[in-house]
């Protein structure tokens, strides 16, 4: 399998969080984890590039590493009010008619927007500068609730962490979940956070904190095999279903049902990756109760039939687990 090539286009002063999620996810080789991508960082004049964090990077590449590259990538851009250089445009859209992939971090959409390439499209950026971005570029159309949208050929992020979001989305679309929970599993990360980025924008109130989700779901991933519904979700949190879907709303952006939903089509899609479990087992197994249901939710958030996914996403070590390391499904 030949590698994927990532080049980050740097453009000064840059944030190195930014930067540092692209080179975590693309650039980082793991142990026991086979490399599928190749990472390299570009500027438009190479040499010493400033930081936001007060230090300066060198760098050897420029913008031919463009020309080469099956994604490129930029993280952030500062200068929101300003003007990107002609060379920057004609090089990324260059890139774009080819077939490259373009994404853009944060506020990186607003050069994206510059270049056209996000006209008619929604597209995101930190929820702070969504209204400066909409007034800017009134042809985009921008959700500043999301954590990224993926347009396939151009992707924008939310605010700095949601660029790794972003990417890992990207690695599950180019190699499937397995591979990109193996590595949020290095990063100790989870490889899909669900809600928006509007959850994090109002503070909590100051004299209540609110109360962590984290043992009803951590409960309710141990029992995907059941027939779990919400009302089970709120007794086992001593909850009422309204209030349990109040705390999802505040702390995960999303309903308890489609929170539920979306963990077994995740679940289902790992077992399709790694296993050779026919369809109706796998239904049996994520709570999805039956491969017609299994393979209509599927193609809901999946956008593919599971049988397509398996043959595109299926490891070569995939295999029928023994009967005794089979969950229950009563």
């Amino acid at each position: 399998m030949s590698l994927h090539r990532v080049a980050c286009l740097v453009i000064p002063p840059q944030s190195t969080f930014e930067l540092a999620c692209a080179a975590e996810v693309f650039g980082v080789s793991r142990p026991g984890l086979p490399s599928r991508y190749a990472f390299e960082v570009c500027a438009e004049t190479p040499g010493a590039v400033a930081t936001l964090a007060g230090y300066d990077m060198t760098l050897g590449h420029g913008m031919e590493a463009l020309e080469r590259a099956d994604t490129v990538l930029i993280p952030g851009w500062q200068d929101r009010a300003g003007t990107p250089s002609r060379a920057v445009i004609e090089a990324i859209l260059r890139a774009h008619r080819r077939g490259a992939r373009i994404v853009g971090f944060c506020s990186a959409a607003f050069l994206l927007a510059e270049t056209g390439l996000l006209d008619g499209r929604r597209a995101t950026t930190h929820w702070r500068m969504a209204d400066a971005l909409a007034a800017r570029r009134p042809a985009v159309e921008v959700d500043p609730d999301v954590l990224y949208i993926d347009h396939g050929d151009v992707a924008t992020s939310a605010g700095t962490a949601a660029g790794i979001d972003l990417c890992l989305h990207l690695v599950r679309r180019d190699h499937g979940a397995a591979y990109a929970a193996q590595i949020a599993r290095h990063m100790v990360l989870p490889p899909h956070r669900e809600g928006g980025q509007l959850q994090y924008a109002t503070p909590p109130l100051a004299d209540r904190a609110p109360d962590s989700l984290s043992p009803v779901l951590d409960w309710a991933l141990e029992r995907l095999h059941e027939p779990l519904t919400v009302d089970d979700l709120a007794a086992h949190a001593t909850l009422s279903p309204r209030t349990l879907a109040r705390r999802f709303a505040e702390q995960l952006g999303t309903s308890p049902g489609h929170w539920l939903l979306q963990q077994r089509v995740a679940a289902a899609r790992a077992l399709l990756e790694e296993t050779d479990l026919p369809v109706e087992t796998i239904a049996a197994r994520t709570g999805l109760s039956s491969a017609a249901n299994l393979r209509r939710r599927f193609h809901a958030h999946v956008h593919t039939t599971p049988a397509a996914y398996r043959r595109a996403f299926r490891r070569p070590d995939a295999a029928v687990p023994s009967p005794s390391a089979e969950a229950p499904v009563g």
